[in-house]
């Protein structure tokens, strides 16, 4: 970077808004992929909207690029930054910003950790619905950029459908304020679509007004074995058809991925014992305190008595439903166990899932030998989580087992990303999933709105080199 951009970039964010040189710490290229290959010498820390704006049109003026970072939760690493590229970080922008319980919404800075929207919603007895392992780290921002979806999308929807408006900041600095608490807003384009999961490419998001809704009365979880995918497919249409709209999870584990939950990850207890083909936690929340939970049991019964699973376990208390839900949390640490692996985040139809496991290992075998592979996801709303692993010596044939799942998926007209976003490391499969057509129109898009190619380059797709500059180092040993 030229010390003119620097030195204007300092006189607009001060001391506490901008880290250079060695202060720059590991955890601004660091995320659940491991450390970064590349330490950045600036790390810009905006506060407000209005300096997030003076910064990018100092930088476009530099034709200097950007990567932008909320809670480095991702898991295709596009927010680590790369050769060349300065880092804005969103974590001075924190906060709530207003909270309209008539309406049923708040209005949130990009920064803010979804746990915290979490909580201020349940201060106002309402709830944010939107649920994710990382609650905790991960931020609105990023939730937007991957339109994030977790736990309850049958329910409510991925966060594309909990977002009424969003501001953000085009790569010359232009504010887009598109800040309205309205559901039916026809005014032309609509202008926040293009901004959410867009992964930074198109503009930054800086706010958003999101939906609210009324805190359920009930709640009840079950948790059930079933020995056959059909089976556990019909269970489903019989949940949906019995529960109607108070279905609000349906997540199911493959035998092998439930076992690794129980031996590899510390504290959890068996609901059910092994030795069943599939595992189901099927949840309900409705707003009937007095015959919720006899609704459920009579629907669960049912599912008994036509064979549709062959045992269940019912939650009676807040604690059991947290226990049997930690079962579930569980898969993503019993995959992040399996390292050194190769993790996936697809999108199938259920006839697809049932044969998943059996076409998978039949090809990964063909060409690697002994493999594991681990399944599991929101089997309601199509999305399948999933961890390969070849048992040779030496590196993981990363390419080839991509190259393998990533063809079949495309074959049978898959989603290579679900809810995890492109990022760098999908960006080579993404025309397994989108035709020449689409990938043109975005490709236009992404020259039209961002010409210098400044805002997250190389991610989603590459558009080519992106200015440089020298402004990024290796990583200190």
């Amino acid at each position: 970077m030229r010390p003119e951009t620097l030195d204007n970039l300092h006189r607009i964010l001060g001391d506490k808004g901008i880290v250079t040189g060695t202060d720059v710490h590991e955890g601004y290229y660091t995320d659940p992929r491991g450390l970064g290959d590349v330490r950045p010498n600036v790390v810009l820390r905006p506060a407000s909207t209005a300096e997030l704006s003076q910064i990018m049109k100092i930088c476009h003026d530099a034709a200097q690029p950007v990567v932008v970072q909320g809670g480095l939760t991702g898991l295709v690493t596009g927010a680590r930054p790369q050769h060349s590229e300065v880092v804005i970080t969103m974590e001075r922008m924190n906060g709530i910003e207003s909270i309209d319980t008539k309406a049923g919404t708040i209005t949130v800075l990009a920064g803010t950790p979804l746990q915290v929207v979490q909580e201020a919603a349940d201060a106002a007895d309402m709830v944010y619905p939107l649920d994710l392992g990382a609650r905790g780290s991960c931020t609105i921002g990023g939730n937007l950029s991957t339109n994030a979806g977790g736990n309850r999308v049958i329910r409510y929807g991925m966060t594309r459908d909990l977002t009424l408006g969003v501001e953000a900041v085009l790569a010359d600095g232009t504010v887009i304020n598109s800040l309205n608490g309205f559901m039916k807003n026809n005014t032309g384009y609509d202008l926040k679509q293009m901004f959410i999961v867009s992964e930074g490419t198109l503009g930054l998001i800086t706010r958003a007004t999101l939906r609210l809704y009324p805190k359920p009365k009930t709640q009840v979880v079950a948790f059930c074995a079933a020995d056959s995918f059909d089976a556990v497919a019909d269970l489903m249409a019989h949940m949906r058809t019995g529960l109607g709209a108070d279905l609000s999870a349906f997540e199911v584990l493959w035998a092998k991925t439930y076992a690794a939950v129980l031996s590899d990850v510390t504290g959890i207890k068996a609901p059910i014992p092994e030795g069943r083909a599939f595992y189901v936690l099927v949840e309900m929340m409705g707003s009937d305190a007095a015959h919720d939970t006899e609704k459920f049991e009579t629907c669960l019964g049912q599912a008994l008595e036509n064979e549709l699973i062959v045992d269940a376990v019912l939650s009676r208390s807040n604690a059991e439903i947290d226990a049997l839900w930690d079962v579930r949390d569980g898969m993503a640490h019993a995959m992040g166990k399996q390292q050194p692996s190769v993790g996936f985040d697809i999108s199938l139809s259920v006839a697809d899932m049932k044969v998943i496991e059996s076409e998978l290992l039949s090809r990964l075998q063909a060409a690697l030998g002994d493999v594991r592979l681990f399944i599991g996801g929101h089997l309601a709303d199509g999305n399948l989580h999933l961890v390969a692993k070849s048992l040779k010596e030496g590196p993981q044939p990363r390419d080839t087992i991509q190259e393998i799942i990533y063809g079949w998926v495309g074959e049978v007209g898959g989603s290579i990303s679900a809810e995890h976003g492109i990022g760098l490391l999908k960006r080579d499969y993404l025309a397994q999933s989108r035709s020449p057509a689409e990938l043109a129109l975005m490709r236009a898009l992404k020259q039209t709105m961002d010409p210098k190619n400044l805002l997250n380059p190389g991610r989603v797709f590459d558009l080519g080199t992106a200015p440089m500059a020298d402004n990024a180092q290796a990583p200190t040993p």
